[in-house]
C-alpha cells in the first residue's frame, strides 16, 4: 500500500484513541495488580481522601477563574479587533466568539489531564508498595505503567484536542485561516496549567519542607513517620504537585507549542501553494501527523521496560526512552518524506535533519539532567561532601551548581535553534526558493526540531509521574512498617524517581527554550496578517533600540524573577503555618512520639489546602495581567520585546532552580544511602551532622525546583500563548 499524505492525515484520530485504549488497558493492569496489606491500604486511601479534597477545592476555583477569562477575552478581542481592522467573517465579534469558546475548551481538557494524572498515581503507589514485595522489576513496571496512564492521556487529549478545534473552525476546507482561530486552545491550557502548577507546587513543597524540618532535623524520626503530623499532607502534595500539576503543564506545552508550530505551517502552505507543489496542507497537518507517530512509538516502548533484579531501576527505563526516541525518528523519516514534497526535490532530507536535531536535544536534556541531579555524578557528590561542614555550605555549593547549569543548556539551545534553522534554509534552497521564502524555511525548520521533541512526550511524561508514585510507595511502606526489604527496594525507586522527576523538568524546559523562537515567529506572523488585513505597515523585526520595546523587555525579564519570588514567598508562608502546627502537636500530645496517640493529619492537610489555593492567586494573576497591561501602554512591538527577552530569562532562571534543587535533594538521599564516609571509612548516614546540613539544603530546594521552577515553565509558554491570542487587542490599542 502505497503511503500518502491523505493516508497520514487519516492517521491522527485513530492514533489518539489507540493512545486512550491503551491508557485504559494499563490502568486495568495496574488496579488488577495486588493491594497489599491492610495496613497499606488505609495509609493510601488516607492519601486518595487528601488528594480528592484538594483537587475539589482547587479546580472548582480555576474552573470559575476559567469561565471568568473566557468571557473576558472573548469580549476584549470582539471590541478590540474591530477598531483594529474591518470587521469580516474571520475577525471582529466572531473572532471573539470563537476565542472565547476554543479557551474555554483548552482549559477544560488542561483540567482533566491534570485529574487524570492525579488520580491513577494515587492508585498506583499501593500497587507500587505491594509489588515491591515480590522484587524491583515488577514494582518498577507497575510504577512506570501507572505514569504511562498518565502520560499517553495527557498527551493524547492534546493531540485530539487541537484537531477537533482545529477541524470545528474549518482547518479541512480552509487549512490556511483556522490555526490563527484555534490560539485560544492553547491560552486556556496555559492559563489552567499555571494555577495548577502554582495550587499544587505551594501545596507539596510546603507540606514536605514543614514535615522534614519538624520531624526530621527538630525530633530526629525517619523520614514519612506516622507520628509526624505533617506526613499525610506530603504524600498528598506529591500527586497534586508532581502529577496533576506536572500532567497541565506539559499538556500546554504539546498544545501551544502544536498550534504555534501549525501556525508556522500557513506561511509554508503558502509557499508551496504559490509553486503549485502537491498538498500545500500538508505543511499545515505536519505537526499533528508527527505527534501521532511519537504517541504510537510510545506504546511499542512500553513493552520494553523490563530487565533483571540486580539492574540499576534508571538503566530500565532508559531503555524504553531509547526504543521510544529510535521509533520516533522513524516516524519522522516517513512523515518528511511523505508530506513535505517540494516538486521531486531531496529538501525533506533537510526536514528530516531538522526533526533529528529536536530529538537529540530531548536525549541531550535528560543526559545533561541526569548529571546534575542524580548521585552517579560529580554535582550531587560535591554537595554531599560540602554537608561535612554544614548546611551553610551545602547551600553555597548547591546554588553554584544551580548557577553552572546555565552555560550547558545555552549552549544547547542555542545550537538546537542554529542547526535546525540552517536545515530549513538549506531545504528552501533545495527546493529552489529564494529571497523572503528562504527566512520562512529555516523557522519551519525550528518547529520541525520543536515537533520532533515533542514525540517523545508521553513517555518522558510516564517518568515523571513515576516519581511522585514510587514517592508515595516508599511513604506507605514506612507508615504501615512493611518490612525492611520493602522500604529498601522503595528506597532504590525514590532515588531514581528524583531523577525522572528533574529530568522531566529539564525537559520541560528545554522544550520550553526551542520553541521559544517558533512561538515569537508565530506572534509576529498573527500580528502581520492582522495589519495586513488593516492596510497597515507590517512588523517586520522587534527593534530593541524603541523606548517601548526595551522597557518591554526589561520588565519580561523583571517577571520571571517576581513571579519566582512570589511562589517561593507563598511556599514559605505556608511552611510556617504547618511547622507551627506540627510542633503544637507534638507539644500537647507526648504520646504521638510512643505510638500511644494518633496525631490528627486531618487538620494539617486542610491548613496545607487553605493557604495553597490562597497563595497560588497573586502570583497567577501578574502572570497573565503583565502582558496585557504592556501591550495596552506600550504596543504590540514592545509585547514582542517582552515575549523573547521574558522567554530568555524564565528559561535561565527555570534552569537554575530546577536543577540546584534536584541536586540538594539527592545530596541528602545519596547520605542516607550510606554514600558518605569520613576519614576512618565510618559511614556519615541518617541522624549525622552531615545529613542534618542536607536535609536543610534540600528544604531551601524544594520550593526552587517543585514550585517556582516548574511555574516558571508554564509562565515561558503563558507569555506565548497570551501575546498569540490577545495580538487584536494590542494592535487595537496601539
Amino acid at each position: 500500500m502505497e503511503i500518502t499524505t491523505t493516508l497520514l492525515q487519516s492517521l491522527i484520530l485513530p492514533a489518539g484513541i489507540v493512545a486512550i485504549l491503551f491508557a485504559l488497558w494499563l490502568a486495568n493492569d495496574v488496579l488488577g495488580r495486588d493491594r497489599g496489606t491492610k495496613a497499606m491500604q488505609e495509609v493510601a486511601g488516607t492519601i486518595f481522601e487528601g488528594a480528592v479534597a484538594f483537587m475539589r477545592r482547587q479546580y472548582t476555583t480555576i474552573a470559575v477563574l476559567a469561565v471568568v477569562g473566557s468571557v473576558a477575552i472573548g469580549a476584549l478581542i470582539s471590541v478590540f479587533e474591530t477598531q483594529a481592522v474591518a470587521e469580516t467573517d474571520i475577525y471582529g465579534v466572531d473572532l471573539g466568539i470563537r476565542t472565547g469558546v476554543s479557551f474555554l475548551f483548552g482549559a477544560i481538557c488542561s483540567m482533566a489531564s491534570g485529574i487524570i494524572g492525579m488520580y491513577i498515581s494515587v492508585k498506583a503507589n499501593l500497587r507500587t508498595t505491594a509489588a515491591a514485595r515480590g522484587g524491583v522489576v515488577k514494582a518498577v513496571q507497575v510504577a512506570m505503567r501507572g505514569g504511562a496512564v498518565s502520560g499517553f492521556l495527557v498527551v493524547a487529549l492534546s493531540l485530539l484536542g487541537v484537531y477537533s478545534v482545529f477541524v470545528a473552525f474549518g482547518g479541512l476546507t480552509n487549512p490556511a485561516e483556522a490555526p490563527f482561530l484555534i490560539v485560544g486552545y492553547g491560552f486556556g491550557a496555559s492559563f489552567v496549567a499555571l494555577f495548577a502548577q502554582l495550587g499544587g507546587g505551594i501545596y507539596t513543597k510546603a507540606a514536605d519542607v514543614g514535615s522534614d524540618l519538624v520531624g526530621k532535623v527538630e525530633k530526629g524520626i525517619p523520614e514519612d513517620d506516622p507520628r509526624n503530623a505533617g506526613v499525610i499532607a506530603d504524600l498528598v502534595g506529591d500527586n497534586v504537585g508532581d502529577c496533576a500539576g506536572r500532567g497541565a503543564d506539559l499538556f500546554e506545552s504539546t498544545a501551544a507549542e502544536n498550534i504555534g508550530a501549525m501556525i508556522l505551517g500557513v506561511g509554508a502552505f503558502g509557499i508551496a501553494s504559490t509553486a503549485g507543489w502537491a498538498n500545500p496542507e500538508a505543511w499545515i497537518f505536519f505537526p499533528l501527523v508527527v505527534r501521532a507517530f511519537g504517541l504510537v512509538g510510545t506504546i511499542v516502548a512500553m513493552f520494553f521496560v523490563t530487565g533483571r533484579e540486580d539492574e540499576d531501576p534508571m538503566n530500565m527505563l532508559n531503555r524504553g526512552y531509547w526504543v521510544t526516541t529510535a521509533l520516533s525518528a522513524i516516524g519522522m523519516a516517513i512523515t518528511c518524506a511523505v508530506m513535505l514534497q517540494t516538486n521531486g526535490t531531496d529538501a525533506w532530507l533537510y526536514f528530516f535533519g531538522a526533526g533529528v536535531v529536536g530529538l537529540a536535544t530531548s536525549v541531550a536534556f535528560v543526559y545533561i539532567t541526569q548529571f546534575y541531579t542524580a548521585g552517579s555524578y560529580r554535582p550531587v557528590r560535591e554537595l554531599a561532601e560540602a554537608s561535612r561542614t554544614g548546611a551553610a555550605t551545602n547551600i553555597i555549593s548547591g546554588t553554584a551548581v544551580g548557577f553552572e547549569t546555565t552555560l550547558v543548556t545555552a549552549v544547547s539551545i542555542s545550537i538546537a535553534i542554529f542547526t535546525s534553522h540552517w536545515f530549513g534554509e538549506q531545504a528552501a534552497i533545495a527546493a529552489g526558493l529564494v529571497g523572503e521564502d528562504v527566512s520562512k524555511f529555516g523557522i519551519f525548520g525550528t518547529a520541525v526540531a520543536t515537533m520532533g521533541m515533542l514525540m517523545t512526550t508521553a513517555y518522558i511524561l510516564a517518568m515523571d509521574t513515576f516519581g511522585p508514585i514510587t514517592d508515595n510507595a516508599g511513604g506507605i511502606a514506612e507508615f504501615s512498617r512493611a518490612p525492611k526489604s520493602v522500604r529498601h527496594i522503595t528506597d532504590r525507586l525514590d532515588t531514581v524517581g528524583n531523577t525522572t522527576k528533574a529530568l522531566t523538568k529539564g525537559y520541560a524546559i528545554a522544550s520550553a527554550s526551542l520553541a521559544a523562537f517558533l512561538l515569537f515567529s508565530a506572534y509576529r506572523d498573527k500580528v502581520n496578517l492582522i495589519l495586513e488585513r488593516a492596510g497597515r505597515p507590517l512588523m517586520d523585526a522587534v527593534n530593541i533600540a524603541d523606548v517601548n520595546v526595551f522597557i518591554g523587555a526589561l520588565i519580561g525579564a523583571m517577571l520571571a524573577y517576581f513571579f519566582s519570588s512570589l511562589a517561593i514567598r507563598a511556599v514559605g508562608k505556608t511552611a510556617q503555618a504547618i511547622i507551627v502546627e506540627v510542633r503544637r502537636q507534638f507539644r500537647e500530645s507526648p504520646g504521638i512520639m510512643t505510638y500511644k496517640v494518633r496525631p490528627d493529619y486531618a487538620r494539617v492537610v486542610d491548613i496545607t489546602t487553605k493557604a495553597a489555593l490562597r497563595e497560588m492567586i497573586l502570583p497567577g494573576v501578574v502572570a497573565v495581567a503583565t502582558p496585557v497591561v504592556v501591550g495596552l501602554l506600550l504596543g504590540y512591538e514592545a509585547v514582542g520585546g517582552m515575549l523573547i527577552v521574558g522567554t530568555i530569562s524564565g528559561v535561565l532562571l527555570a534552569t537554575v532552580l530546577n536543577n540546584s534543587g534536584g541536586a540538594w535533594d539527592n545530596a541528602k538521599k545519596y547520605i542516607e544511602s550510606g554514600g558518605l564516609k569520613d576519614a576512618k571509612g565510618k559511614v556519615l548516614g541518617k541522624g549525622s551532622d552531615a545529613h542534618a546540613a542536607a536535609v536543610v539544603g534540600d528544604t531551601v530546594g524544594d520550593p526552587f525546583k517543585d514550585t517556582a521552577g516548574p511555574s516558571l515553565h508554564v509562565l515561558v509558554k503563558l507569555l506565548a500563548t497570551v501575546t498569540l491570542v490577545l495580538a487584536p487587542l494590542f494592535i487595537g490599542a496601539a
